[in-house]
């Protein structure tokens, strides 16, 4: 009448594994620590894109001023202190500056147009490229300068 317990000799003992249920390797992906390293990719690019916007080594001067708020990107015309013209990052001639801007431009005359100038240029080349670019019709002309630091 009694039934052992322990050591029994069918199937399904301790031991023994049951057809139709095999524990094989997982084949699931852990996407955690993609999604972590994705994300701190994301937060160094944005951080990173607006450092990278125009290439030509300029020292701008340190000013007051508020910064603009910018809806969209703007055309960027930069004197460094050798006197040489940057249209974005082509070097240019004075006399190419309203053409090239002229064939750019995809607001016509309303495009927004930043002059940087660096400190140690010649205040005059750079009164040269606005008074062209003024005398050409476009209006939302701006210089762009560097936050002055508190000391």
């Amino acid at each position: 009448m009694g039934m052992s317990i322990g050591q029994s000799g069918g199937r399904g003992g301790r031991g023994h594994r049951r057809r139709g249920r095999h524990h094989g390797l997982m084949s699931e992906i852990n996407v955690t620590p993609f999604v972590d390293v994705m994300l701190v990719l994301l937060i160094i690019f944005m951080v990173a894109a607006p450092l990278m916007t125009v290439g030509v080594p300029i020292d701008l001067p340190e000013t007051r001023a508020k910064a603009l708020n910018t809806e969209t990107q703007p055309i960027t015309i930069s004197v460094n202190p050798g006197g040489q013209i940057y249209l974005q990052e082509t070097e240019i001639a004075l006399e190419e500056v309203v053409p090239k801007l002229e064939a750019i431009s995809k607001t016509g005359y309303e495009e927004r147009i930043f002059v940087r100038g660096d400190k140690a240029a010649d205040y005059g080349t750079v009164m040269q490229v606005m008074a062209r670019i003024s005398a050409a019709g476009y209006r939302n002309l701006g210089l762009i300068t560097l936050q002055e630091q508190d000391k």
